[in-house]
C-alpha cells in the first residue's frame, strides 16, 4: 500500500517449452531459444568454410585463374578478398551481408576466420528515368572517401544501397549526402534480438534517403505559389546546377534564384521536360542584347535574340523559330544547340495550366551541341578516366545495359563541356591514351576536352611494390 492506495503487482505468465519443458515466456512457437535454434537453422545453405590458396614464401593468395595477390594478414584488402568468394553464395540464398570482421586465430593455425553480421543500411533513391545524378554522386563519394566504411554497396533500379557495420557510420554518410544534394530522409529501426538477462537490444537501422527529382538542364514550370515566393520568377525556368541547393535561371530575363533542400521539399515540384527530351537545333542568326550579361556561380550568361531551326526539319519544311536565349556568348550562326521543342511537345502539366495567359515560347535552348564535331573522334580513347565504386550490379538484360552505357557516355561528355562540373570530382590519366600529332592537327580546339593539368596520376594498389619505375609517378596522387 502506498499513500493509502493498493498497488497491483503485474506478473508475466510463463509456459513450459514443448520440447524440453523448462519455464519460458510464451511465444508463437511455444519453444525456448535453445530448442528453436536446434530445430531451425537460419544459416542453412550458407558456406561455413572456404579454401584459400596461399604461398608462404611471398605471402600471396591465388586469385583464379592464375593471378597471385599480395595481401597482409587481417588487412582490409584480405577481408574484401575473402568476402568476394562468399558473395555469390550469399546472393543465391538471399542473405544480406552488411558487416564483417576477423576473429583472432593462432598464427600457426593456417586458418582465417571471418565473422559476418549486419547493422545499418542507407537506401539512396531518386525517382527519375535516368542515372545521371548517381554517376556524379558516385564521383563525389569517391573524392571525399565518404563510403570508406561501407562494407557492401549494391545498385538498385532507382538508386544505390549502402551497408554499414555501425549506425554512426550510416548517420555520417547521410550527413554527407545532405551537404552535396537536396535530399530528405527518414530513419527506421527493427528489433533483431533481445537478451532479457543482460537487457541488451540489437536493432537493424534503415535510412531512406530521397534525392530531389530536379536535375541539371531540366525545364521547369514553377507552381504559382513558388513563383510568387521567388519574386514572380519564371514561371518557365531552367535548372543550371544541383548541389545542396537548386539553381534556377529564367532564360528570357536572366533572373535567377537558389532553393535549398528545405525550401524545395516544403513545396516540391517536378520537371516539365528532362534532358532525355532535348532536341537538336541549328542556329541561323544571333543578335546579342547589349548590357544583358550576368554571372551566376562562376558561369557567364548573355541574353540574345536567335533564329533557329530543328535539324530534323532539314529537307522537309522551312520552319524557323525566333526565340530568346541565355547562350548569346556561346552561339554563332552555323552552330548547333540542344533545346526543348515546346512547339511540337505534348505537355500535360497541371502547373502549366494554372498560369493563365502564359504564352509558351516555341523553343528553349539549353546548351551548345558539339555532337557533329565529336563524330570524328568517336573511336579515339579519352586522355582521362574515372574510378568507380566497388558496387554489386545485377544483370538486367541488354536493353537496360545499353541504356546505362549511353547515359554514362553522356555524363562523360558533360564533364568535358562543363569545367564547373569537373571541379568537384577527380579525373585520372588514362594510361592507354597515346596522343598523336595528326590527331592534334585535325581535331583543333573546337571540341571541349579536359586539360592535362587537371588530371591525377592513377595509383594502382594491385601492382607489385617492387616496381620502382612507376613509383614516383604514382605518388603524385
Amino acid at each position: 500500500m502506498e499513500n493509502g492506495m493498493f498497488t497491483v503487482h503485474h506478473t508475466i505468465g510463463s509456459v513450459l517449452c514443448c520440447k524440453c519443458g523448462i519455464p519460458m515466456q510464451p511465444n508463437a512457437a511455444n519453444m525456448c531459444v535453445k530448442c528453436l535454434s536446434s530445430e531451425n537453422n537460419i544459416t542453412e545453405g550458407l558456406l561455413k568454410r572456404l579454401e584459400l590458396k596461399h604461398c608462404p614464401e611471398c605471402d600471396s593468395y591465388l586469385q583464379p585463374p592464375k593471378n597471385w595477390v599480395k595481401l597482409q594478414l587481417e588487412s582490409k584488402e584480405l577481408l574484401t578478398f575473402c568476402l568476394k568468394k562468399l558473395q555469390r553464395n550469399l546472393n543465391s540464398n538471399k542473405a544480406r551481408m552488411v558487416h564483417a570482421e576477423f576473429i583472432w586465430t593462432e598464427p600457426h593455425s593456417k586458418r582465417i576466420k571471418v565473422k559476418v553480421k549486419w547493422v545499418a543500411a542507407v537506401q539512396l533513391r531518386q525517382h527519375v528515368s535516368h542515372r545521371r545524378t548517381f554517376f556524379y554522386l558516385e564521383q563525389l563519394i569517391l573524392k571525399h572517401d565518404a563510403a570508406a566504411r561501407a562494407i557492401r554497396i549494391k545498385e538498385t533500379d532507382q538508386g544505390i544501397d549502402f551497408f554499414f557495420s555501425n549506425r554512426s557510420h550510416g548517420v555520417k554518410f547521410v550527413d554527407f549526402l545532405r551537404k552535396v544534394a537536396p535530399v530528405k530522409y527518414r530513419d527506421d529501426k527493427q528489433l533483431v534480438s533481445h537478451d532479457p538477462k543482460s537487457n541488451n537490444y540489437n536493432y537493424k537501422y534503415t535510412f531512406s534517403v530521397e534525392i530531389s527529382p530536379i536535375c541539371r538542364e531540366d525545364l521547369i514550370c514553377l507552381p504559382t505559389k513558388v513563383a510568387v515566393g521567388l519574386g514572380n520568377l519564371g514561371p518557365l525556368v531552367i535548372c543550371t546546377k544541383v548541389s545542396n541547393k537548386i539553381a534556377l535561371l529564367d532564360p528570357f530575363t536572366l533572373r535567377h534564384c537558389f532553393l535549398d533542400a528545405d525550401q524545395y521539399w516544403r513545396a516540391s515540384f517536378k520537371s516539365l521536360l528532362t534532358s532525355r527530351q532535348l532536341v537538336e537545333y541549328i542556329v541561323l542568326d544571333v543578335e546579342v542584347y547589349h548590357s544583358s550579361e550576368v554571372t551566376i556561380a562562376g558561369t557567364k550568361y548573355v541574353l540574345a535574340e536567335a533564329q533557329v531551326a530543328r535539324v530534323s526539319d532539314f529537307g522537309k519544311n522551312d520552319t524557323i523559330f525566333s526565340i530568346k536565349t541565355h547562350l548569346g556568348h556561346l552561339l554563332s550562326p552555323g552552330d548547333y544547340a540542344l533545346g526543348y521543342d515546346l512547339y511540337g511537345a505534348n505537355t500535360n502539366d497541371i502547373e502549366l495550366d494554372k498560369h493563365r495567359g502564359l504564352v509558351l515560347p516555341e523553343a528553349v535552348l539549353v546548351k551548345k551541341s558539339y555532337e557533329e564535331k565529336r563524330q570524328k573522334k568517336r573511336s579515339k580513347p579519352r586522355s582521362w578516366k574515372l574510378k568507380s565504386l566497388a558496387m554489386e550490379v545485377e544483370d538486367k538484360g541488354r536493353f537496360e545495359q545499353d541504356k546505362k552505357t549511353s547515359e554514362y557516355e553522356q555524363f562523360l561528355k558533360d564533364i568535358e563541356e562543363n569545367p564547373e562540373l569537373r571541379f568537384n570530382i577527380s579525373l585520372y590519366r588514362n594510361k592507354e591514351y597515346q596522343p598523336s600529332e595528326m590527331a592534334s592537327m585535325t581535331d583543333g580546339e573546337e571540341v571541349p576536352s579536359v586539360p592535362l593539368d587537371e588530371l591525377l596520376a592513377d595509383l594502382d594498389l594491385s601492382e607489385d611494390e617492387d616496381e620502382d619505375e612507376d613509383g614516383d609517378e604514382d605518388m603524385e596522387e
